[in-house]
């Protein structure tokens, strides 16, 4: 069309951004739609076919265009870097996937209150929390009921892992103890002398889909967790146990 042509460039440089992010929203529509029809199991499934075909498509025509190298499916100015720079831009991807979380939950706070934001953000636990086991059990090749041992593997890769101190208290063979030793979103508003964000519902769902993705047997118990009160050695802790 001839409307392209004359395009001024500053406008079809904010369109390719824009494609990219419409691209990544109907992605996400689409797996929530397949799970509304069948069920998250279903969803996650077809989901890791879905992912791995379209990245590999998506990554090969960009790749092209842009002359970018690929090692095994991957622009391999990622293999070219150091340990420590990949470390820094997996963080740095952590802390965009957080700022991300927050940007939508003041966004809806502002318009309807803290209440609203809170239940869509419980919400959106129940579907990322599964989700993210599930591309964890992938990436580490975990077994499909793999116990306590991977479910302590598959809490390290986290995106929040990445981002808070945890640790892991062994107890008995049966079960151990997650804590969360230093929490950004919490520490951050103790700095702002605010009160403690009360996200023991938020834990609650988001440990135990995460923990019966891993594994359909575990058994999760919050022990402590805000507006529960604080404790001087972690923020919040969870028990794992499988019977």
């Amino acid at each position: 069309m001839e409307i392209f042509s004359k395009l001024e460039k500053e406008l079809l440089v904010r369109w390719i951004i824009d494609a990219c992010w419409r691209t990544m929203v109907h992605y996400g529509y689409w797996l929530k739609e397949v799970e509304y029809q069948y069920g998250m199991e279903v969803a996650l499934d077809i989901e890791k076919e879905v992912g791995e075909t379209s990245m590999t498509i998506q990554l090969k025509r960009i790749a092209k265009l842009l002359n970018i190298q690929l090692r095994n499916g991957i622009p391999a100015a990622l293999y070219q870097m150091d340990d420590k720079q990949l470390e820094e831009l997996l963080d740095a991807l952590c802390l965009n996937w957080l700022a991300n979380d927050g940007v939508w939950f003041q966004a809806v706070e502002k318009k309807f209150g803290i209440f609203d934001a809170k239940r869509c953000n419980d919400t959106c636990w129940t579907r990322f929390s599964p989700y993210e086991a599930s591309h964890i059990k992938t990436l580490l090749s975990l077994p499909e009921q793999g116990g306590l041992d991977a479910l302590k593997k598959a809490l390290q890769f986290r995106l929040y892992a990445r981002i808070n101190k945890q640790d892991i208290v062994e107890e008995k063979t049966e079960s151990f103890v997650f804590r969360m030793i230093d929490c950004r979103v919490q520490s951050s508003r103790r700095l702002k002398g605010l009160e403690d964000y009360p996200c023991k519902s938020i834990g609650i769902i988001e440990y135990r889909t995460f923990a019966g993705t891993i594994d359909s047997r575990i058994q999760t118990a919050c022990l402590g967790c805000p507006p529960d009160p604080p404790q001087a050695e972690w923020y919040c802790a969870w028990r794992f146990s499988l019977l």
